[in-house]
C-alpha cells in the first residue's frame, strides 16, 4: 500500500528533503516547519502519512510501542516503506536520490537516521536532520560502515524531553560518532517539541550540507548524575551484587509523580551516602527488569538488600514517609 503523501515544491527546488511526522500527528505537522527550515525554497518537500492510527490521538504512527519485538517489526517494517518511498518520489520528480535529505521528528527521526545510515544495497541519502529522535535500540539503526565518513547528521534535542531522555538521545549521537559518522549535537531547554531557535540552527546545518560540507562535532559527556541509572546489562553487578543495601528508583520520562520524587530520592542519596546505594531505572528502556518484579504503576522505590526485593513504595511521597515504607530510620 502506497503511503499517503503531501508534495511541497519550492520555487527554486533542486533536490528533495524527506520529513517523517512523529507519533500521533500526521503529515501536516512538519509542513508548518518549512518557513523555518526551507525560506528560500530550494527543496522540493515530500511529507508522509504513517500507515498506523495512533491511540488516544487525532493522528497517526509509524510503528506501536510496547512489546519490543512488535516495536523492532514495526520499525523494520516503516523504515522499507519509506525507503520505497523516497526511491518513487525521487523518480517521480525527478531528483537524484544521493542529493536527497532525509529528516524527521520523535519517531520519524529515528527511522530518518536508520533510513540514512542503514545496511542497504539502495542509493545513501546526502544527510539526516533528526529531531528529538526515537530509536528504540542502537541496533535497530542497522549502521553501515560503508556511510561512515559520508553521510552528516544534526541531532537536536530537549533536555527537559519528558518522553526521550535527553541522555538516551546523547547515546545515540556518541554511538554515531564512535562509527566516524560526522555528527553535530544540539541541545535545547525544551521538552519533546522544536523552538525557533532549533529551526533556525537546523536551516543554518541544511545550508551547509547542500553546500557540500560534512560538519562533525564533539558529542559531549553527560552530566554526572545524582543517581546514577542502571541497565538491564549492569543490574546484577550494581544492584544484586552489591554490598551495600540499594534503592532502586522505577520512573519513566512521561510519569509526573516520578519527576516529583526525583528531588527526594536525590536528597535521600546525599543523606545516606555510604550506607546506602541509590540507583534508578527507566521502565520504559529496561522493561525485562520491570516485568521481572512485577512493577506496574510507577513511581515505585524499591529496596533491595543481598540481591532480594525486601520492600517497596508506590507513589510520590514525603522523605520520612518514604523512608519509613522502606525500613530505614527516618532522618528528621
Amino acid at each position: 500500500m502506497t503511503l499517503v503523501n503531501t508534495v511541497v515544491r519550492g520555487t527554486d527546488a533542486d533536490r528533495l528533503l524527506l520529513l517523517v511526522h512523529g507519533y500521533g500527528a500526521d503529515e501536516n505537522d512538519l509542513g508548518a516547519l518549512l518557513q523555518y527550515l526551507d525560506p528560500n525554497g530550494r527543496f522540493a518537500v515530500v511529507l508522509p502519512r504513517a500507515p498506523l492510527q495512533a491511540p488516544g490521538t487525532p493522528g497517526y504512527a509509524w510503528y506501536d510501542f510496547g512489546d519490543p519485538q512488535i516495536t523492532e517489526q514495526g520499525f523494520v517494517a516503516a523504515r522499507s516503506r519509506l525507503d520505497d518511498l523516497l526511491d518513487e518520489q525521487c523518480d517521480a520528480l525527478g531528483f537524484d536520490r544521493a542529493q536527497a535529505i532525509v529528516g524527521g521528528f520523535s519517531q520519524g527521526g529515528g527511522l530518518a537516521l536508520a533510513l540514512g545510515l542503514g545496511r542497504s544495497d539502495r542509493t545513501r541519502p546526502a544527510a539526516v536532520l533528526a529531531m528529538s529522535p526515537a530509536v528504540p535500540s542502537d541496533a535497530l539503526l542497522d549502521l553501515d560502515p560503508i556511510a561512515a565518513g559520508t553521510v552528516p547528521v544534526l541531532v537536536q534535542h530537549g533536555t527537559h524531553d519528558p518522553l526521550i531522555p535527553v541522555k538516551r538521545a546523547r547515546g545515540v549521537a556518541r554511538h554515531l560518532q564512535q562509527r566516524r559518522v560526522p555528527v553535530v549535537w544540539h541541545e535545547y531547554a525544551m521538552q519533546h517539541n522544536v523552538t525557533l531557535d532549533s529551526l533556525h540552527d537546523a536551516e543554518r546545518w541544511l545550508d551547509g550540507v547542500c553546500a557540500g560540507e560534512r560538519p562533525n562535532d564533539l558529542v559531549p559527556e553527560d552530566p554526572i548524575e545524582a543517581v546514577a541509572s542502571v541497565t538491564t546489562a549492569e543490574w546484577e553487578t550494581e544492584v544484586l551484587g552489591s554490598d551495600l543495601p540499594v534503592v532502586v528508583d522505577f520512573w519513566a520520562p512521561w510519569c509526573g509523580p516520578c519527576r516529583q520524587v526525583a528531588p527526594v530520592i536525590e536528597q535521600m542519596s546525599r543523606m545516606r551516602q555510604g550506607s546506602y546505594r541509590f540507583v534508578k531505572v527507566n521502565i520504559d528502556e529496561e522493561p525485562r527488569i520491570a516485568q521481572q518484579y512485577g512493577i506496574q504503576s510507577i513511581p515505585v522505590i524499591a529496596m533491595f538488600r543481598n540481591g532480594r526485593l525486601e520492600r517497596q513504595s508506590v507513589g510520590a511521597k514525603p522523605r520520612p514517609q518514604l523512608e519509613a515504607e522502606l525500613g530505614m530510620l527516618v532522618i528528621p
